[in-house]
């Protein structure tokens, strides 16, 4: 199965993060970790974006009920 690769751009708008904190957020361990692609170049797997997000709108449904 190929998996779409984002670069810090995208995650960047399909998160809402900064840069700082998605580093950050990924040295916590709360945050998906990068994949290097090649040389000093990374990238996140969407899939792994996707559940991050569902994560989160699962919390906050939690936090509500």
């Amino acid at each position: 199965m190929v998996q779409r690769i984002l670069r810090l751009p995208d995650v960047r708008q399909a998160t809402g993060k900064s840069r700082s904190s998605i580093y950050a957020d990924m040295e916590a361990g709360t945050f998906p970790l990068s994949v290097p692609i090649s040389g000093r170049t990374v990238g996140w797997l969407e899939t792994e974006i996707e559940k991050w997000q569902e994560a989160r709108i699962a919390a906050r449904a939690a936090k509500s009920a």
